[in-house]
């Protein structure tokens, strides 16, 4: 298998989950220049990583290919215990991460300069930084006590470290969430989380 990730995106996620997953696996750095290139369109369409190839066939979107992997190493728990479910509250927690935490970062990484407006990017940013303390307070409740989203370490705590370093690098206001905190400390110290940080550069 070969993963196509840029340093630091979401594709990271699916990078540490490799890792994690034991699987033999190689990586590709795309730059992002590189990705609307013709080559990089054939691999994926939409021009965006990740993308994880797999013999002659490719695979994208975060949650299809973090699914994969766990479903293809079921030794590394990447979904839980394994049980329906685990394997639901994992998905759960992928969800909120995926569809709402992630995009919730689109003004903040210039997805709205379109609107040519000052006043009313500013507003979108300014809802994004509120959206996002709520979705982390939220998180940071569901870690009381644990060390990992659902008890256990899955792919959702993969891509929830990626969005919680999206939120450091862009000085996003975390005071007082202690437990996300100490999350992401742990995830740091990770082997596998180490190593895909230094593979990407970070």
């Amino acid at each position: 298998m070969k993963l196509y990730t840029m340093p630091g995106a979401c594709s990271l996620a699916d990078h540490i989950a490799l890792n994690w997953s034991g699987l033999p696996f190689e990586v590709q750095i795309i730059g992002h220049d590189a990705l609307k290139s013709p080559e990089y369109l054939k691999i994926n369409p939409t021009g965006a990583v990740p993308a994880l190839s797999d013999g002659d066939w490719v695979l994208t979107q975060n949650a299809a290919i973090l699914n994969y992997i766990a479903d293809l190493a079921p030794q590394a728990g990447l979904h839980g215990d394994g049980t329906p479910k685990e394997r639901a509250e994992v998905n759960r927690w992928l969800g909120l991460v995926n569809a709402d935490v992630h995009p919730s970062y689109m003004p903040l990484f210039g997805g709205t300069r379109y609107l040519e407006d000052p006043v009313a990017i500013a507003k979108t940013q300014e809802n994004a930084l509120k959206r996002l303390r709520g979705y982390y307070e939220r998180i940071d409740a569901q870690l009381a006590g644990r060390d990992w989203l659902t008890g256990s370490r899955s792919f959702a705590d993969a891509y929830l470290f990626v969005t919680v370093r999206w939120a450091k690098g862009l000085k996003i206001d975390l005071n007082g969430l202690d437990n996300l905190e100490r999350f992401f400390q742990k995830m740091l110290a990770d082997p596998g989380v180490a190593a895909a940080m230094k593979a990407e550069g970070l």
